[in-house]
């Protein structure tokens, strides 16, 4: 393989790592995002305290957290097919990172939003302001640095699936470095793949630490 090639090659897995990556933080924050807001709100010291229901997200939540990322892409493999028309590929990928990251969202949804000080909520109340007021204005608002290095942890961690979801053909480098590099030991293009997806993990941490560091209050 020519250095054009090889440039080709990773190039195109690049993209299709970003794809991936975009796509699965997408679908898991558009389902995870909602469920971690109705488990902080529906607990025992919540705005609107639903025992039954919190108990049975929590459940829901625990149980799907517990299963291995290789297992659960296995299990998912008809579902996947039904819904995405295959179970190989990028829109695979996506369809089963997102799945296995909706449960970590929630989570890294109610910690931070069970951080926003108690006492501030309790001052917000006695002034008269509504519940749907402190939701939006309040625990948002007082949560959003937390928020949002949440979503710098998840997307690390769809880098990290994503790569392990090449051992089953699911495009992006991960794919290329198993394909290409590990099962025809040509472990050049393994290290080039491996190197692709530091840097992508690093650009990640550091441009969203950035914006975090500009938006917390803490820091000014």
């Amino acid at each position: 393989m020519n250095a054009t090639q090889l440039y080709d090659l990773l190039s195109t897995g690049f993209v299709d790592t970003l794809w991936i990556i975009l796509g699965s933080s997408l679908i898991a924050y558009g389902f995870g995002f909602p469920l971690g807001v109705l488990v902080t709100l529906t607990g025992k010291d919540g705005l609107y305290p639903k025992p039954v229901l919190s108990l049975g997200l929590n459940r829901a939540i625990n149980i799907f957290r517990s299963i291995p990322f290789y297992i659960l892409v296995v299990a998912l493999m008809p579902l996947s097919r039904f819904v995405v028309g295959t179970s190989l590929g990028i829109k695979a990928t996506i369809f089963s990172l997102s799945v296995g990251a909706i449960p970590f969202v929630a989570r890294l949804v109610e910690s931070a939003l069970l951080e926003v000080d108690s006492d501030m909520i309790e001052s917000v109340i006695t002034m008269g302001a509504s519940k749907l007021q402190i939701v939006t204005k309040v625990l948002f608002r007082e949560a959003l640095p937390q928020l949002i290095q949440g979503l710098s942890i998840t997307m690390i961690m769809l880098v990290g699936y994503s790569a392990m979801a090449g051992l089953m053909g699911g495009g992006g480098l991960g794919d290329i470095a198993i394909r290409y590099g590990y099962y025809r030991y040509n472990y050049t293009i393994m290290y080039y793949a491996l190197i692709i997806l530091i840097i992508l993990v690093e650009v990640i941490q550091t441009s969203i630490g950035l914006i975090v560091k500009h938006i917390d209050k803490r820091n000014k």
